[in-house]
Formats: C-alpha cells, structure tokens, sequence
C-alpha cells in the first residue's frame, strides 16, 4: 500500500484546516487538528487528477484559464519544467510509480531545452524536472542533462558586469537586462560544480549572486526588478520593473525570489554577506506595512488599490518555503521566521487558498498573480505555485534536509 493510500485510509476523508474568507486566519484550535500528512495529502488529491492526462509535448501546464481550461505551454516556456517537478514531488512522498511514470514522461519533453541559449531560465525548466527526477532516481541520464543544461546557461555570462544576462527580448528598451528572478537559476550551476569538480559554474554563480546583491536591492531591502547594464562597460544604465506596479515599488514575487535565492545562495557558498541579505530581506516582507493578516501577500505590496489589490498566492509559497530553509541558519531570526512559513502554510492550506477538491484540474493552489500590468494571469491556480507550496509541505514536514527533493 502507498503512503497516499495509507494516510488516506487512517484518516478517510482529508481534515482541511478552515478559513471563511481569503483574508482571515484559521483558528488555532482548528489548526492542531491538522497534520503535516493530511496538508500533503489534500495537496496530492488534487494533482493526482494530472495522472489523467496524456502528455503532450506542447500543453505542459502552467495555469488555469478563467473558462475553467488548463493553459498549455511548450518546453521552452519558463514554467515549463514545474507540472513535471510537482508530479516528482508527490513520487518522492508516496513512492506510487504511477507518479513516477507521469513523471519521466512529461519530463523528457524538457530535455531539448538543455541547448536553448536564448534563456536564462534554465534551472527553472531543468533544474525542477530533471533535477528533482536525478534526486530521486540517481539517473546518470538525467545528471547528464543537468551538466549540460548548466553549461549552456554559462554562455550567458558576462565577465564585465559579472553577471547572467535574463531576457533577450525588448532589445529596444534594454541592453543586458537582469532580473531578480535569475537568482533561482543560480542553483543550476552550483550543482554542476558538485556533479564535475569544475569550479567555474560555481564561480559564476558566486559573481552573479555578489552583482545582483550590489546593485538590485535599495537601502530598506526592497529589491528592483529589471536592472540593466552595459554590457560593455559593465555599468548600470536603468533599474526598472516589468511585472510590478511602477520601478520604485515591490512587486510580490520578486521580493520572494530575492529572499530564497539569497537563502539558498548562502547555502551553497557559506557567504555570510548572502545570509545577512537573506535575513534582511525577510525583515521586509514581515515588517512591511501592507503584509496581510494571513501573510498571503498582495501582488504588489505597493498596489494602489490595497485592500481591493489581487493577492498572490504563488509569492506567498516560495517564501514560506524560503523561510522554512532560512530559519535553519539564522540564529537570531529562527523562531520568527519558522513561525512565519507555518503561518503562510495554514492560510495557503485553508479553504480559502486550496483548489476545492472537486475540480477537474491538477492544480493545488488559487488566488496566484501572474503578470498584472498584462492582465495576464490574474487570481488563478498557477504550476510554480504548486511547485513552491509543496516543496515547502516536504520541509515543513520533514524539516530542510538538503536542496530540491527534501527527503
């Protein structure tokens, strides 16, 4: 019997912490009546639906449309690499190779991105498919993809601005764009130095981390979305958001990419400075005026029309995640910021957040904010979302055990 079944006959139908409205807190008592088990169980019951779908090469999801339809998309998409990482997270938990053999399938519809040199977003499509599939399965197969992936995200690198370039798009308005973002990619090229010996990826990631933390982040911690450089002179020419509200505020997502890239930046160098800028950016988030009461944050914590503002439950996940990671090695923030990713985990696992359970749809998470100055995504059940919660359901569970699988 799998762990899935098992849990699910110990316990018959899933006890769901309750919540009235999208911004109130469960009560604690309801809390304690909740497990670790039963949240990841209520989370698998939903993606368990994705089983039923046949693979397609050119519809991995990524979003719910507000018809009620899955949005597709191609490997080259971004998000691309997060359906078949959820779908190896619930085989790490339950070990049912019904989820493993979903798995592979979407999985190997990514691998012809490890020569795509057009994007930064290399760890997102290969390092949450067959990265997480390598920590799991130890397929030389997928290591090897790994290595390779890593070595096409190098020839991004500048050695001038010291830094991965992001988007090759909007050449009109930027020369060497860098995002925020690109801090996750970074996780990539330290696992290939740990795969190769060759220290060069490390080294790279290393700068980028160091550049990114120079020139990104204002004095109160708040990080800017876009900065662009030249890349010939290596200086800063423009700092700018696209997916915020205006340049000067704090779009959601990027403060969250900001506090785990740092976290995880700090776990493999050991470089105190991306610590202390780690705990500092998580200083932002709790302390930030417009935070809400159930830490879901809005999608812009500058938004005009807070409280009216579309939340952003995907923000809300990577950092609960972060927090969980980050509370391991911050002596002075431990409690406040374990606290903190259990509280964002009950309001994400109450009725307000969770997908009910009887959509028809894989996905765990809504109320996530794509892009809004596009109108583009907005309060709807998105893939990274899902990829985020869960993963912070395993270290919630398991405590921080190590990167990607956490098993």
């Amino acid at each position: 019997m799998n762990k899935l079944v098992h849990i699910l006959c110990l316990f018959g139908a899933t006890v769901l912490i309750g919540c009235s409205g999208q911004g109130q807190r469960p009560s604690t008592a309801t809390e304690k009546l909740v497990t670790d088990d039963q949240l990841i169980v209520a989370a698998l019951q939903r993606l368990e639906k994705g089983l039923a779908i046949t693979p397609d090469s050119n519809q991995i999801p990524r979003a719910v449309e507000h018809d009620g339809s899955i949005r597709g998309v191609k490997s080259s998409d971004w998000t691309s690499g997060f359906f078949p990482g959820n779908l190896w997270l619930a085989y790490g938990y339950t070990n049912d190779p019904r989820y493993r053999e979903q798995a592979e399938k979407w999985t190997a519809f990514i691998e012809k991105e490890k020569h795509n040199n057009r994007t930064h977003d290399m760890g997102f499509k290969v390092n949450c498919s067959f990265g997480q599939g390598y920590a799991l399965t130890q397929n030389p197969h997928y290591k090897a993809v790994l290595i390779k992936s890593a070595e096409t995200l190098m020839t991004r690198y500048n050695p001038k601005i010291g830094s991965l370039r992001s988007w090759d798009h909007n050449r009109d308005k930027w020369e060497f764009p860098v995002i925020i973002d690109n801090m996750l990619n970074l996780e990539l090229l330290f696992l290939a130095t740990r795969f190769t010996g060759d220290s060069s990826f490390y080294k790279v990631a290393h700068q980028h981390a160091l550049t990114t933390m120079q020139h990104h982040f204002r004095s109160d911690y708040s990080t800017f979305h876009v900065v662009d450089y030249d890349p010939v002179t290596g200086k800063v020419k423009s700092k700018a958001t696209h997916q915020g509200y205006a340049d000067g505020s704090s779009w959601a997502r990027g403060q969250a990419w900001a506090l785990y890239g740092y976290t995880m930046a700090y776990r493999e160098t050991g470089d105190k400075r991306f610590l202390e800028l780690a705990e500092n950016i998580g200083q932002f988030i709790l302390n930030h005026k417009n935070l809400p009461a159930d830490m879901v944050p809005y999608w812009d914590f500058d938004a005009p029309n807070i409280p009216d503002a579309p939340r952003d439950a995907s923000a809300a996940a990577v950092i609960a995640s972060a927090f969980y990671e980050l509370s391991t090695y911050s002596a002075a923030h431990t409690a406040r910021f374990k606290t903190a990713a259990d509280q964002i985990m009950a309001a994400l696992s109450s009725d307000a957040y969770l997908v009910p359970a009887t959509a028809s749809h894989p996905f765990i998470l809504r109320h996530s904010t794509g892009n809004l100055p596009k109108n583009d995504e907005i309060d709807v059940p998105i893939s990274y979302a899902d990829y985020y919660y869960l993963e912070a359901l395993l270290r919630k569970k398991n405590g921080f055990t190590g990167p990607l699988s956490a098993f």
